[in-house]
């Protein structure tokens, strides 16, 4: 039992439930009470109940297993937000067929001058057709409206719709580093490749329509509460490309004077201008400093961009590049700024080779400005050696590590073979050398925001394709794997103690889950979820026994937005009804939930057609029906 002192009644008591607290001295209570936003006492239901008084709200768990919040170290959820409600997510779609069944439908429905942009999130190795689409099929599907498909950062695909609004013809000159592929009569063909930068997709991406600042209010709020679906309550954001701050950056402030954020969000600032990265962190180092603003919005500090010359992407379709002669300048004089400032940083950094230099640069800055105390970090670090393992120790540095590989494994193979791919990264080296290691996805354009595949990836060593990169001796217990999702986390945005475990003191940022994550098979991990989610002991999401709980969203805004139709997460649902059979669907848990993204399933209860049931439920990803 573990309390701190409580000078009135709870305001919530959860009990009955399974808490996986991470904390060691107390590891398996039965009970805890939450009074201000903070766990006040975890231990047994007795004494849980004795703080409870006439407004205590009280809830049964019915035995289910929860967890701390989540906390992903590296995402984008503020650009992520604004375009949420305009994108076609294909996150764990599990066919090409069902997922051009989704955009032919969206095409119906989506009106000009817009376009529809799947973004990220999906690799063609999670298809059972083992492909993308083709150029033909994308304009059979939509032959009016523009299409714009990334595909992790190594291409795009364009419709010829989407060709004609962006402009590129027969005449448009490839940008550095990219490639507009094209017939043998020197036209496009709707193909574009990052060879070996992203600037052709990132800069092709930011021609479309925006959503007014409206839309983009309502779109960040669906955003986040797809995340808190998913047992997410933190993030930090690593900033991006084209997220300028402050211009950005006003939508998630203006939702955070309203009391509106159900995330906690700390923001690091990216350098958008090459040439330009030391004027930028000069001037914003005079007008806000890491800490600056609260609990649920607050400055974390600097990158994942430091400087243009130190970007090496990860698109492992093409060869390593070769970062130039100037990037230790140029890192040296960046950091040593923020050093001075003592401002955290992060740097993208996919290579050894990169790690290396990026180094060598560290070390001349902390030999005049020790870094003690000081949190920074490299993000990703794929390839990383031992040797500057220990360096990063040796400085007290951080990795943070995303699931990219689970989306990119089979590429990875391809070009340097399985026995590389086997410690790619080297997750259990890197903790068993003593390194701040903590976990998160790199969503949205690359893979996707759902928690459990980076948990499965970490646990199972296995890609979203099913392909196994990882032997034991680089894969993470169960345990292990949420303390990166979790507790971990806390050390990259200096916020450790407060959150990250189930523990007296500590924001009462909890997740109870769909599926008891220490005992379900492996192969389930990647479809649990979160049936209530409580950020600072309120509810922000809740599903089946606890849908009444979750506060209410206004539909997504635009009319024509793919989310209305079909969320974001798609769940692979298993059908029991074959062709031509007739089911009755029935009200259920999920109803509530789906609501709140607009769905109308009290208009759809009653016998249809089970080919109907199929494509209406599996669309929402939910399994809705009974036989």
């Amino acid at each position: 039992m573990v309390m701190i002192r409580v000078d009135m009644d709870a305001d919530l008591i959860l009990h009955n439930g399974r808490f996986a607290t991470l904390d060691p001295a107390n590891p398996d209570p039965e009970a805890v009470a939450i009074q201000d936003g903070r766990f006040v006492f975890v231990g047994a239901t007795r004494d849980a109940m004795a703080l409870a008084g006439p407004k205590t709200k009280t809830i049964d768990l019915g035995g289910r297993r929860a967890i701390p919040g989540l906390i992903d170290s590296h995402t984008h959820v503020i650009r992520g937000g604004l375009n949420y409600n305009m994108e076609l997510r294909w996150d764990g779609v599990a066919s090409l067929a069902e997922a051009m069944r989704m955009l032919k439908r969206q095409a119906q429905v989506t009106p000009a001058p817009q376009w529809i942009r799947v973004v990220g999130g999906f690799v063609e190795h999670q298809f059972a057709e083992k492909r993308l689409p083709t150029i033909d099929e994308l304009n059979a599907a939509a032959p009016d409206t523009p299409v714009f498909i990334l595909h992790l950062y190594d291409r795009a695909l364009l419709n010829g719709a989407a060709l004609r609004a962006v402009g590129y013809d027969k005449d448009t000159p490839n940008p550095p580093g990219g490639e507009i592929v094209r017939d043998a009569k020197g036209n496009p063909t709707g193909l574009l490749l990052a060879r070996p930068n992203a600037t052709i997709l990132y800069a092709t991406l930011a021609k479309g329509p925006k959503l007014p600042a409206e839309y983009q209010k309502n779109s960040t709020r669906h955003f986040m509460r797809e995340l808190n679906r998913l047992g997410v309550t933190g993030v930090i954001d690593a900033g991006g490309g084209f997220q300028n701050y402050p211009d950005d950056y006003k939508i998630v402030e203006e939702l955070h004077r309203e009391n509106a954020l159900t995330l906690r969000i700390a923001y690091n600032l990216f350098t958008q201008k090459p040439k330009g990265e030391l004027a930028d962190f000069d001037g914003w180092s005079k007008i806000v400093k890491p800490g600056d603003g609260d609990d649920l919005f607050r400055h974390n500090g600097a990158g994942e961009m430091l400087v243009y010359s130190a970007a090496d992407f990860e698109d492992f379709r093409v060869e390593r590049p070769d970062m130039p002669p100037n990037m230790e300048r140029d890192l040296e004089a960046v950091v040593g700024l923020l050093a001075r400032n003592w401002w955290p940083w992060r740097m993208h950094a996919t290579y050894n080779e990169t790690i290396t230099r990026a180094l060598d640069a560290f070390e001349r800055v902390a030999k005049d400005v020790p870094f003690d105390g000081l949190h920074w970090c490299f993000d990703h670090a794929e390839t990383i050696d031992d040797r500057n393992m220990d360096r990063i120790a040796a400085l007290g540095g951080g990795i943070a590590v995303q699931h990219r590989m689970a989306y990119q494994g089979e590429y990875f193979v391809e070009r340097y073979g399985a026995t590389k791919a086997e410690a790619t990264p080297p997750i259990a080296k890197m903790l068993a050398k003593g390194i701040n290691v903590g976990a998160g996805t790199d969503a949205t354009r690359v893979a996707s925001y759902n928690p459990w595949i980076s948990l499965s990836w970490l646990t199972t060593g296995r890609t979203v394709g099913g392909t196994r990169l990882y032997p034991p001796a680089n894969r993470l217990d169960r345990a292990t794997a949420l303390r990166l999702w979790t507790q971990a986390n806390t050390w990259f945005s200096n916020e450790q103690g407060k959150k990250g475990q189930i523990k007296a003191g500590q924001f009462a940022d909890l997740a109870v889950l769909s599926a008891d994550y220490f005992a379900v098979p492996e192969d389930e991990i990647a479809g649990i979820v979160s049936v209530l989610t409580l950020l600072g002991g309120k509810p922000v999401h809740g599903d089946g026994d606890f849908a009444a709980l979750a506060p209410v969203l206004p539909p997504p805004t635009p009319d024509w937005s793919p989310v209305r139709e079909f969320s974001g997460y798609q769940k692979r649902a298993s059908y029991r009804a074959t062709s031509g059979d007739v089911v009755r669907t029935q009200a259920c848990g999920c109803a509530n939930a789906c609501g709140v993204h607009g769905h109308a399933h009290a208009s759809a209860f009653g016998a249809v057609p089970a080919d109907d049931a199929k494509s209406f439920w599996g669309a929402l990803g939910c399994a809705c029906w009974a036989f």
